[in-house]
This record gives C-alpha cells, structure tokens and sequence, in this order.
C-alpha cells in the first residue's frame, strides 16, 4: 500500500499465499491470514474468498467452509487486539501517541465507533465489521478500547466477519449463484 511508512515489511507475498492456497492445508493459511488481518496486517480480508480450494465439496459448501475458518482466525485475532487494547487502555503513553498519529484514531473511535458501541452495543461491532474493504483493524481497536467482554467481543468479530464475506459475495452478484439461495 503506497500510504504504508517505508520501514513497514511487505505482505503481499501472504495475501498470494491466500489466493493460491489449495487443499485442506489452505484452509490453515486463510486462518492465519485472517487471525494476522484482525490485529496487524495491512488490507482487506474478502481475499480469501478467491482462495481456490479444491476441497471435493460443491461451490456453496467450499465457500461456506471458507467463511467459517476466516471467521474463526479473525474472531481469534481480534481478541489478541481486544487484549492489546485493554493493555493500551492502561498506557497513558500510547494514548498519547494514537492521539498525534496520522489517523487520529483515537478522535475516530471516540466519535464514530463508540457512537456506534453506544447505540447498537456488539452488533455494532458486527455492522461495522460488515462493511466489505474497510480495513478492520481500525473498527478492532476502536472497540477493543471501550468495551470489556472478550466472548461477546469475539462474537460480534465472527459474526461480522462473516457478514462482511456474505455481503461480499453479494456485491459481485455471486451470492445467490454461487451459493445456490435462490
């Protein structure tokens, strides 16, 4: 990503992994990819989506197969990050520190996400994680520092991450073909 500072390590080689992953071992990648994508990697999760699995299963249970490991790895990161903010919420310094950086992010999770934390609670954690090429990291953290509930916590990361997956498929009209709905 151009926006990345010089010094931060290239991972596009573990996004290739993901989309080059085949057998029952790719779904061990997508989970390790998608557990790294919840607390510290760079881009977007719906890439796992193009994973071409040969797993001997029909298209729609393949996809769902792939949703339900993603869900898992990132519900699993975001409760390292959900224990990375809980640590941070304890560190005057790094409160100091995400108030000067060039996201501000903690002016960002003040306003919006704990509006959203707020008014929806966990399911506003999920909506947020819905929403498809949004860097999740960032809705993560955001909610790592305001809330306190490490199993509701992970819920709301598996239930959004999944969403994100459905709406994804959506998006590309492949929902109802690929996953034989309708």
């Amino acid at each position: 990503m151009a926006s990345e500072p010089s010094w931060w390590p290239d991972f596009g080689w573990l996004t290739r992994l993901v989309e080059t992953a085949t057998g029952w071992t790719g779904l061990g990648i997508i989970f390790v990819y998608s557990f790294l994508i919840a607390f510290a990697l760079p881009g977007v999760s719906e890439v796992v989506l193009l994973a071409p699995l040969d797993l001997g299963l029909p298209t729609w249970a393949k996809l769902s197969v792939i949703m339900l490991v993603s869900g898992l790895g990132k519900a699993a990161g975001s409760v390292f990050a959900f224990h990375i903010g809980q640590e941070a919420k304890q560190s005057g310094p790094i409160i100091r520190w995400l108030r000067r950086s060039r996201f501000d992010v903690i002016e960002w999770s003040e306003s919006t996400t704990a509006e959203l934390a707020r008014r929806y609670g966990y399911a506003g954690l999920a909506i947020a994680l819905s929403v498809p090429f949004f860097p999740d990291t960032i809705s993560i953290y955001a909610f790592a520092v305001l809330e306190r509930d490490y199993w509701r916590f992970a819920l709301a990361t598996f239930v959004g991450s999944v969403g994100r997956l459905l709406v994804t498929l959506g998006l590309f009209g492949a929902g109802s073909l690929t996953l034989g709905l309708f």
